[in-house]
């Protein structure tokens, strides 16, 4: 991936994960600390209970986490390999409207990938992320367990 912007994020949406493109998830912002992206409830995105269906949540939820992970290995310069390999989430409130989706644990994905670089030994870490809705209601709350490993070859 090119240079992390958001630009260029929801370019990579389009062309490497077009269901969350489509669904309507767009990158709104990142930073070293905290990674964001929004999702508007519509037609193409709805379940049958006229709300945000929760597989679009969950795209959002993981592309936060995935987006601040991947920011984290290109500053590093080192080669690190990542994958989810569990996840959980809670849904707390109707999803309707903009719904914003963050995490802010750029500082933890620093500490594992040190330990992983230094240890050259796989690691893993639990990253949150959450939605909240206009009036600042957390609508649902996720969990991602990615393991990173760095590649000898």
């Amino acid at each position: 991936m090119s240079k992390i912007t958001t630009k260029n994020l929801n370019k990579y949406l389009l062309f490497k994960l077009p269901s969350a493109y489509i669904s309507g998830v767009r990158v709104s912002s990142i930073s070293d600390k905290k990674a964001e992206a929004r999702v508007t409830h519509r037609w193409i995105n709805q379940n049958p209970f006229k709300s945000l269906y929760w597989a679009t949540q969950g795209m959002a939820a993981e592309l936060v986490t995935g987006i601040l992970m991947i920011k984290k290995i290109q500053e590093s310069n080192a080669r690190i390999s990542m994958l989810v390999v569990k996840q959980e989430g809670s849904f707390h409130k109707k999803a309707t409207g903009k719904i914003v989706f963050s995490c802010d644990q750029g500082a933890k994905i620093d500490e594992i990938l040190a330990k992983a670089i230094e240890t050259n030994e796989g690691q893993s870490i639990i990253l949150e992320a959450a939605g909240y809705n206009q009036d600042n209601e957390m609508v649902s709350s996720w969990a991602f367990t990615w393991s990173i490993k760095v590649k000898t070859t």
